[in-house]
């Protein structure tokens, strides 16, 4: 009967040693399968992240080319605000387009010099801002470099530009606003904020979605090459853009086109 008890204890003790066993086999299989499922789903994110960053940067350079083309559409646009409406059709507004430029710009266009011209916006009690196509960015030019003889009229113009353009230029507008408190002249040039400081130098900030920390183009102006020199200058100054300096945007102007 002892013999019988002691090979039931032995029995019962290789069962307990073939269970830890099982356990131990088993949390490794389950440890190893872990692992590879993760090592799996490691490589589909990686290869999921790629496609995502691959993606991004196409849409990005889509984005670009698509602004790059509004850009130019936009290119040889003006914008008037102020000028009577009172046409019945296109060809009286064509004519009073005409009439507007060569009394109070003294500037003489035929149909040859416009490309096309619309109001836009709602009809009101004021006149509609007047978009003027130009067909040459040349017969723009003229007609901003006579901004000036608006000046203490209810006549203004200005460029015709993107919506996102506008946005940019309201925020610096902010930003131009605290450099004249602080004595420097300040214009904004499409995008971008030239600074004119008192110590003779220019600084160039775009627009303000880095806070105003990114990259700022500091340009000693004291000192200028005789025109001799210029083509043998080792560091050319930055080429200027073809179109006239836009100068400050007016409010009204800003929170009309970007309310449009």
């Amino acid at each position: 009967m002892e013999e019988i008890i002691i090979v039931l204890q032995n029995i019962q003790k290789e069962l307990k040693v073939q269970k830890l066993e099982i356990q131990k086999s088993g949390e490794k299989v389950t440890e190893q399968v872990t692992l590879n499922i993760t090592n799996k789903l490691e490589e589909k994110f990686t290869i999921l992240e790629e496609k995502h960053q691959t993606l991004k940067e196409n849409v990005e350079q889509q984005e670009k080319r698509i602004q790059f083309m509004e850009k130019q559409a936009r290119q040889r646009n003006t914008i008037f605000f102020g000028i009577e409406e009172n046409e019945t059709s296109y060809h009286n507004l064509e004519n009073n387009i005409f009439q507007f430029i060569r009394k109070k710009l003294s500037l003489k266009l035929d149909c040859r010099d416009i490309q096309e011209i619309k109001r836009v916006g709602k009809k009101g009690k004021k006149p509609r801002p007047v978009i003027v196509t130009f067909s040459t960015l040349g017969s723009k030019i003229s007609i901003l470099k006579q901004k000036r003889l608006l000046k203490d009229t209810q006549y203004y113009f200005n460029e015709d530009y993107p919506k996102y353009i506008l946005e940019k230029r309201k925020e610096l507008q902010e930003e131009a606003n605290r450099e004249r408190e602080k004595g420097n002249k300040v214009t904004i040039k499409y995008d971008k904020l030239v600074i004119f400081k008192s110590n003779n130098k220019r600084t160039l900030i775009t627009s303000p979605e880095s806070d105003f920390n990114s990259q700022a183009l500091v340009i000693n102006s004291t000192t200028r090459p005789n025109k001799k020199n210029k083509i043998k200058q080792s560091n050319p100054s930055i080429p200027r853009s073809n179109s006239v300096s836009e100068g400050v945007l007016k409010p009204s102007i800003l929170s009309y086109l970007i309310n449009k």
